[in-house]
Parts: structure tokens; C-alpha cells; sequence
């Protein structure tokens, strides 16, 4: 796999949220050429398991299945995860649902669903992962925000709502754990071509505007997502922590 090596990364245990497809599974393989002892959850496990057998051989992967909007069951997967591969050095928070949905239907308890897949399980996984971090003195987590609510879209309040608390999450998680070395940032993408995309939401008319909007006139795929995430788990952005940065083609 052509691109950028990071030798730091080489060994290290990074943990990945919904990493059986999409962009999740691009940086599963990413990682995985890397060196890193790479892990991944997901409720999704035929994809999952698919993944993990096409990657065995090529280095160390870990497939734990669990629904990340249950605290315990999310929690219980880091556990196995830890006692199987080590003490957490990186965690990527990719996993997230942007199911549309109209305002004027939404109940409380589809809100706090949303709430759960979007934004609950990124602060909780941290939260997980952080006692490994402190004792080392180091760490990268990398949450996954979106630019849907910077360039106000609609049709997905829920959403885009949990999506900008991100932002928040992220600074605050920064500032409370710098001290230990751990660096907090957040990237952001805009429309990544994922399967799921170009099945759902790709048209013709919504491709124009697309090109229209960027100022790199081509899809962006989920490796282009993939790629930034490796400079900012790996000691190459040693310096870089409680900002966001956006992967959008110049959209926003």
C-alpha cells in the first residue's frame, strides 16, 4: 500500500470505532500496514469478519463486535481488546450514523438514539482508553466530527448537532489531558464516497453541486480520510492537539 510511513506507529495499539467499512475499514487497513496492532469494533459483523480475514497475514487486527450505544458493552470490548493486545496508544473515534430525518417528527427518544451513535460513545471510549494513556504519559485520540453543520445542512438536526459537539468534546478532552502528553484533535470530513454514500445519496444533480462547492474537482474517498488520521495518531504531529481539521476538498 503506497504512502506515507510512520515508524513511531510501528507497534502501537490503536483502537478504531466502526471500522468494519467505510472509511473506518480505510483506516483499519491503513493502520494495519503501518505495523500497528490495530482494533477495531463494530456491530456490523459479516463485513467485520470479512475484513479481518482478508487482513490476517498482513499483520495484527483485532475484531471485537458490539453495539457502541451500550456504555457496558462498548466498554467490555475495550476491555477484551486490552487484554489481547496491550494498553491503548491511539483511538479513533470514526463511528457515526447520519440517518436523515425530519425535525418536526423527531421524538425524545429518536433524539437520544442519535445522540448515542453520534456523540455518546466517542466521549465514553475516551474515557475507556485514557487511564492507559495517562500511565504512559502519551496517547492520540482522533475524533470524528463532519462538516455538515458548517455549511448548514439540513433534514439531519440530530445529527449535525451531536457532530458540532465534537468540536467541543475534543478541546475540552485537550486541555484536561495535555499535561499527561496526550494530544486531542478532531477531523472533519466533508462528502467521502463510501459505499453507503453512493448507494444512498449520490445523484447526478447532487455530484454537480458537489464539484461545483469543492475546489478539487473529483470524488474524495475514504482513504483521503484515512490518510490525515495517521499523521495525527503518530508522533509526527507531536505538537498538534485541540484543533479540527477539515477533509473536505475545500468545500467549507
Amino acid at each position: 500500500m503506497a504512502g506515507a510511513v510512520y515508524p513511531d506507529l510501528e507497534g502501537k495499539v490503536v483502537l478504531v470505532t466502526g471500522g468494519g467499512s467505510g472509511i473506518g475499514e480505510a483506516i483499519v487497513r491503513r493502520f494495519v500496514a503501518q505495523g500497528s496492532r490495530t482494533a477495531f469494533i463494530d456491530i456490523k459483523r459479516e463485513p467485520s469478519e470479512a475484513l479481518t480475514r482478508d487482513l490476517s497475514g498482513q499483520g495484527i487486527v483485532h475484531f471485537e463486535h458490539a453495539d457502541l450505544t451500550d456504555t457496558a458493552a462498548l466498554k467490555a470490548a475495550i476491555g477484551r481488546i486490552r487484554a489481547a493486545l496491550g494498553p491503548i496508544d491511539v483511538l479513533v473515534n470514526n463511528a457515526a450514523h447520519d440517518e436523515r430525518h425530519a425535525t418536526l417528527e423527531i421524538t425524545p427518544e429518536y433524539w437520544d438514539d442519535r445522540i448515542a451513535v453520534n456523540l455518546k460513545h466517542q466521549f465514553f471510549a475516551a474515557q475507556a482508553v485514557l487511564p492507559d494513556m495517562i500511565e504512559k504519559k502519551s496517547g492520540s485520540i482522533i475524533n470524528f466530527g463532519s462538516t455538515s453543520w458548517m455549511i448548514g445542512q439540513g433534514g439531519m438536526a440530530a445529527y449535525t448537532s451531536s457532530k458540532s459537539a465534537v468540536l467541543g468534546l475534543t478541546r475540552s478532552l485537550a486541555r484536561d489531558f495535555g499535561p499527561y502528553n496526550i494530544r486531542v484533535n478532531a477531523i472533519a470530513p466533508g462528502w467521502i464516497m463510501t459505499k453507503r454514500q453512493i448507494d444512498l445519496w449520490l445523484t447526478p444533480e447532487s455530484e454537480k453541486e458537489l464539484l461545483n462547492r469543492q475546489c478539487l474537482k473529483r470524488r474524495l474517498t475514504p482513504d483521503d480520510i484515512a490518510r490525515p488520521t495517521l499523521f495525527f495518531a503518530s508522533d509526527e504531529s507531536g505538537a498538534c492537539t485541540n484543533q479540527q481539521y477539515v477533509v473536505d476538498g475545500g468545500w467549507v
